[in-house]
């Protein structure tokens, strides 16, 4: 698997799972968690090492357990985490630190790869002074490198003035109903690493017909003609599939590269 470098130093796998329906009843993200760690153990047969998860998702024991049961060292895994902007996670450093401290108990570590800050909420003041918590577990070891998730330019941008660790992931939507090219463009500007979630959502029939004419000029999936775009403009991305055959395939993207004129065309979607 290939890794990008982040501001803090670590490698990233450039390819991850997206687990938020895992574990659950009917594949459902609000469904109840019922422990099933089948998707974990495919995808990690399959090469995945990279997963990422969220206290919001209720099931980071699932990836826990998954994990477990494969006997792979967790020095070998890339943990995603996330912090939910929420007032019983956000208000003041002890709601911080129950966050932080639930998800490495629930994750069964004593580290975390990468957290990020879920989503943001309309005060900068407190995005702060949580980022300073967070800047604090850094310089512990305990958090591996810190970022966000679903920060527009001028939110990213705050933080950025006002924080002495600079974030190393935005993780955003990105997909070809929203390829959102100026966050990601701002992002990597400033080193930060933009991470797609959600990133085979919302394509369109046309644009499955568009991506599907590409992919078999390579013998090709529509799935990882996407994929393959994200990686090469700089853009880690995270898919998420229950099914085995897929979780391979989101992998098997090293292989071809787009010509200039495909990834034009495929910008415009």
């Amino acid at each position: 698997m290939e890794t990008i470098r982040l501001n803090t130093g670590i490698e990233l796998p450039i390819i991850g799972s997206g687990t938020n329906t895992f574990g659950k009843e009917n594949r459902d993200y609000m469904g109840k968690i019922n422990g099933d760690t089948t998707e974990i153990e495919t995808a990690i047969t399959a090469g995945y090492r990279h997963f990422d998860t969220a206290i919001s998702y209720r099931n980071e024991s699932v990836v826990a357990s998954g994990i477990a049961k494969s006997g792979i060292p967790r020095s070998k895994f890339f943990i995603t985490s996330k912090l939910p902007g929420k007032p019983e996670y956000t208000s003041n450093e002890a709601a911080v630190q129950k966050g932080v401290e639930e998800s490495l108990r629930t994750l069964k570590t004593d580290y975390i790869d990468l957290f990020l800050i879920h989503h943001p909420w309309n005060n900068p003041e407190e995005i702060t002074s949580v980022w300073k918590v967070l800047e604090k577990y850094t310089d512990k070891g305990v958090l591996k490198a810190i970022g966000v998730s679903n920060f527009n330019e001028e939110q990213l941008k705050h933080l950025l003035d006002h924080s002495r660790i600079k974030p190393a992931v935005n993780q955003i939507e990105s997909h070809p109903g929203l390829w959102n090219d100026d966050i990601i463009a701002y992002s990597l500007e400033n080193n930060i690493v933009p991470e797609a979630w959600g990133p085979l959502t919302r394509v369109s029939p046309e644009a499955k017909k568009i991506l599907t004419s590409i992919g078999e000029e390579y013998g090709k999936t529509w799935a990882q003609i996407i994929l393959r775009y994200q990686l090469d403009r700089g853009v880690v991305v995270i898919p998420k599939s229950h099914n085995e055959e897929r979780q391979k395939q989101n992998l098997d993207l090293f292989d071809f590269e787009l010509t200039e004129e495909q990834k034009n065309k495929i910008a415009q979607l």
